[in-house]
């Protein structure tokens, strides 16, 4: 199939934008895309990761515990990935969460946040410690979003979809930090799905600028004074980048720009004093970003509101019923031989351990904390959650082989060894994967059917 050619019209704006350059740039969108996998701190496998993935290359130089990855690589496909031990994006992507520079106890907001890269790299930095919240408007993506936190064994993340406006009506000067990875006209994906490249509009960029703006201010009214801002997109043109950050900055001027430098490896950074930078595939080693750091140095102009009460403990916001805290107690003094997560709260029937949370009232939430279980009649059930969570709970495990740990993850039925009997978690390579119940000599599998391998 013949890769389609980019619209004249893409391509007079382009040879505009960079000049003697622009023929470098065509030249590179030409070539294979890039794609990386980035390893998660909390789930190391018992062995290197390179002897278990095929396909790691070097490492992504502005991402921790990143390395790019072949895209004949079958990392996807592999049973560590879903076991949560890495998360497959690309490259330039993971340079927003780290410019952001989280810090553990800090309260975070992604606010456009499905599928999840950026998220659990945020949740990675906060080390457990904190508040993240993680919004995605559109249910079906915050969804996937609220899974991949799963997978990945977060404990600290709440999961909303909410439309950015109606969160700042309710959580003003709130948050620490807050990433934006707006919605965009998505030039910067042209060479990882050519196929957009018909799509084109010139007219999208003025379009997607509005949008971006209003996400933009509805994230500063959420932002305390001294916070941190990152706006990103994946596209080239000035009007959703650039004058983006422009016109906030007219709005508001005691937004400050934050500089930084970006290595991109072999000794070479790029610089930007103004706390904006652009990642151009004829540059560096990835497809096409945009990022902005931005501090929120006093009164913006938006600020008529008082600041948001302090975060609560989850058992303010929802307490566990009695009947929930004593199943749930029941469950580990059978069960487990270490301390297990304390339960604090309830989202319906779920128990949970959360971290601190913003008022909740009004807002869909999906996810707060991890999930524990539910009571089942009179006995608690685990939740999926509870056997990702990181670190491991300290529940009975059984390791499987590579072909036994492929057969739980389609659902199927394993033999039980000898003694193991009851709830407990089938691992591999040191990782869970998922419960069991072993009763009559079979691990009755507990995967989730919605997860299941085909």
């Amino acid at each position: 199939m013949t890769t389609p050619d980019f619209p004249v019209a893409y391509r007079h704006r382009i040879a505009l934008q960079l000049g003697d350059s622009a023929q470098a740039y065509f030249d590179a969108m030409d070539a294979l895309p890039l794609r990386g996998l980035r390893q998660n701190p909390f789930k190391p496998p018992d062995i290197p990761l390179e002897t278990l993935v095929d396909g790691l290359g070097e490492t992504v130089p502005w991402a921790a515990s990143a390395r790019y990855l072949s895209m004949s690589s079958t990392a996807g496909a592999h049973a560590l990935h879903e076991a949560g031990a890495y998360y497959i994006q690309e490259p330039s992507a993971m340079l927003p969460a780290t410019l952001l520079a989280v810090k553990p106890g800090e309260t975070v907001l992604d606010l456009c946040a499905a599928p999840g890269g950026k998220s659990t790299q945020l949740a990675a930095a906060m080390a457990g410690v904190g508040t993240l919240v993680c919004n995605e408007p559109v249910p079906s993506r915050a969804a996937i979003l609220s899974r991949n936190l799963e997978r990945m064994g977060v404990t600290n993340a709440v999961v909303v979809s909410m439309d950015p406006s109606r969160l700042a009506e309710r959580w003003p000067l709130l948050f620490d930090a807050i990433l934006v990875d707006a919605p965009c006209s998505g030039e910067g994906m042209f060479r990882r799905h050519p196929e957009t490249r018909l799509e084109w509009d010139a007219c999208a960029p003025s379009r997607c600028a509005a949008r971006q703006l209003h996400i933009c201010e509805s994230a500063l009214a959420m932002l305390k004074v001294g916070g941190r801002l990152c706006y990103s997109t994946c596209t080239f043109n000035e009007v959703e980048n650039e004058h983006v950050i422009a016109a906030l900055r007219k709005a508001h001027p005691a937004l400050m720009p934050l500089p930084y430098s970006v290595s991109i490896g072999h000794g070479k950074a790029l610089s930007a004093q103004d706390g904006q930078v652009r990642l151009y595939p004829h540059e560096i080693a990835g497809e096409g970003h945009f990022a902005a750091l931005l501090q929120k140095t006093g009164a913006t102009g938006t600020q008529a509101c008082k600041p948001c009460s302090l975060l609560t403990p989850a058992s303010a916001v929802a307490a566990p019923t009695a009947a929930q805290t004593d199943g749930y107690s029941a469950f580990c003094q059978t069960y487990a031989h270490g301390a297990m997560p304390t339960p604090n709260a309830a989202l319906g029937e779920a128990l949970l351990a959360a971290p601190p949370l913003p008022p909740l009232s009004g807002v869909k939430v999906l996810r707060a904390g991890l999930t524990l279980g539910q009571l089942k009649g009179k006995v608690f059930a685990p939740d999926h959650a509870l056997s990702m969570a990181a670190p491991m709970p300290p529940l009975p495990t059984v390791s499987l082989d590579t072909a036994q740990a492929v057969r739980f993850q389609r659902g199927e039925v394993l033999p039980a060894p000898a003694g193991v009997r009851g709830y407990g978690i089938a691992a591999y390579r040191g990782l869970a994967l998922g419960f069991f119940k072993a009763s009559e000599g079979q691990l009755k599998n507990h995967y989730p059917k919605g997860l299941r391998r085909p």
